[in-house]
């Protein structure tokens, strides 16, 4: 696999798991909703999740698929761009129901 590729799952892979570790241990919504450093910290790996995953599959020739790219890379738009149509829900929706498949995606790519 071409490093660039290999680099950009790699940050994929470290930004889901920074996720995990800045979460409260019980994952408790309301916990979570108070916490604005944690809340921070968790929307900016996700950009950059929706940013590395936008330059694989744009760099040349990739041939990677990456289930529900448009939408990781559409996640990562609106948190930059309209920041304020974003909800904790959305955001805790994603961290319980979508990154646990997007990881077990990347591990499966990068072997």
């Amino acid at each position: 696999m071409d490093n660039r590729i290999n680099s950009w799952l790699e940050d994929v892979e470290r930004s889901i798991d920074e996720i995990y570790d800045f979460l409260p241990e019980n994952l408790d919504f309301s916990e979570y909703q108070k916490d604005l450093k944690t809340k921070k910290a968790i929307e900016r790996n996700i950009e950059i999740i929706g940013e590395a995953i936008n330059r694989i599959l744009k760099y040349k020739h990739s041939g990677i698929t990456i289930k529900n790219a448009k939408k990781i890379i559409g996640t990562r738009n609106r948190i930059a761009h309209e920041y304020d149509s974003i909800s904790d829900e959305v955001i805790w929706t994603i961290i319980l129901k979508e990154l646990p498949n997007l990881r077990k995606e990347i591990i499966a790519l990068k072997k």
